[in-house]
């Protein structure tokens, strides 16, 4: 099965295509001038790596983030694809926006959909068993994520979060 990985602008005809394990990111500046911002698209393994591969990605579309950022975004998304496998059906597929609001900080917005489930998601996430070992995901991306959300449906599963952080403060003296 090959998988793609697309990293793009928001400009017709700026789309990178790599098979995952080599994806590439590329900032670029909206055609506004407003931000800058770059979009990772890769389709994920239905099967035990997609929680690898998944981090592998958003390694790569953060890449010169800070560290505890990246971090965050590697656990959320591992947490979101380990659930997209566990819960739902093929195919899964794993986006990340990464933007630099023009009044600076960072925005990231991950999002794993997969091909559907066929049971009702519960009204919030259930406390595990304090000697389970899963059922923390929804609770950790919830601890982490400045906003998130999961829409689930027969066909199709869209759990998204969003991460920010504030322009850092100059550093200049008088």
């Amino acid at each position: 099965m090959r998988h793609r990985t697309s990293t793009s602008r928001s400009r017709p005809g700026s789309v990178l295509e790599r098979d995952v394990g080599q994806s590439a990111s590329v900032a670029r500046q909206d055609d506004i001038g407003s931000a800058d911002a770059t979009t990772l698209i890769t389709d994920l393994p239905y099967g035990p790596k997609a929680a690898e591969i998944a981090r592998e990605a958003v390694a790569v579309a953060l890449h010169g983030t800070e560290a505890d950022l990246l971090d965050d975004a590697r656990l959320i998304t591992s947490e979101l694809a380990t659930n997209a496998f566990a819960s739902g059906s093929p195919p899964l597929v794993l986006c990340v926006d990464r933007t630099i609001p023009t009044t600076g900080g960072l925005e990231v917005e991950i999002t794993v959909t997969d091909g559907g489930c066929s049971h009702s998601p519960p009204s919030s996430p259930p406390a595990p068993e304090e000697e389970a070992e899963s059922g923390r995901g929804l609770v950790i991306v919830g601890a982490l994520a400045d906003a998130w959300s999961l829409t689930t449906g027969t066909h199709g599963t869209r759990a998204w979060c969003r991460l920010t952080r504030e322009p850092s403060p100059s550093t200049t003296s008088t």
